[in-house]
Order: structure tokens, then sequence, then C-alpha cells
């Protein structure tokens, strides 16, 4: 099997995220940053934490496509919403996150097995090391 590759490139400049820029070497990503008016900014522009969780609930609802497949279940409506959360207390900084997949076709015991089993191959589940919390809704 031949491998394949791809690298995202990305620069921030300017103050970060705090009213800082971001773009991607290819020139689709070009975002301003804002710090969030719930953690004391000024808002009105993307930050980082949704950026981490667009790229989450994309690869994951991938994941749980490839899952589904191997599996033979078949899937009808499919979305996952990835909430990341930025934790501040006394100086330091973590995330912790919580996906929730939400689809029709399937009993929750499937939709959870579904989530669990997409958590093992996704690459940014593989890669991040913080509190992560499944959940599967079943319309």
């Amino acid at each position: 099997m031949t491998e394949t590759n791809y690298t995202a490139v990305v620069t921030a400049t300017g103050e970060g995220r705090n009213g800082g820029r971001a773009a991607s070497d290819d020139g689709l990503l070009d975002l301003t940053l804002a710090i969030p008016k719930e953690f004391g900014g000024n808002g009105g522009a993307t930050n980082p934490e949704q950026l981490l969780a667009a790229g989450w609930a994309s690869c994951f609802l991938g994941a749980v496509k490839i899952t589904a497949a191997k599996k033979k279940v078949p899937l009808q409506d499919l979305a996952v919403v990835a909430e990341v959360t930025l934790h501040h207390d006394a100086g330091d900084y973590n995330l912790s996150a919580v996906l929730r997949i939400e689809l029709t076709g399937v009993d929750q015991n499937t939709a959870e097995e579904l989530g669990a089993g997409a958590h093992q191959i996704c690459p940014y589940s593989k890669a991040l090391n913080i509190p992560v919390t499944i959940e599967a809704t079943v319309a």
C-alpha cells in the first residue's frame, strides 16, 4: 500500500488569538481571530477552539462513516456536533470536548458503537490527549 500524505500549512500572525490572523499557504483559509466575549475578549471573529471543533467534527463524521461501512451499517441522516471547551484555572489552560453524533436509522446501542469505533480511528481523536465525551442521539 502506498502511503498518502497531506500537510496543511497555516501561519498565525499579529496578536494570535487576540486580533491576529491565520492564513493557509494556498490562500483558501484567511481568518481574523478574536478572544470570545465569554472569555473576556471582544468577540466578532472566529477563535482557535471553533477552528478545532470544525476540523474535529468534520473528521469524526468521516470516521463514523468508515466505521459504519466496516460494520455494514447503513446510515441515513448523520451529523456530528463538536463542543470544544477552553478551561482557565489558576493560570493554567486546558481543553475538553464533547462529540455528539446525531443520526437516524439505527438503534441507540449501534449508534454508541459507531461513536466508539470512530473515536478509535479519527486522527483528531488520536492526536488530542484531552478529556472527551462521546454522545450518540438517535432520532
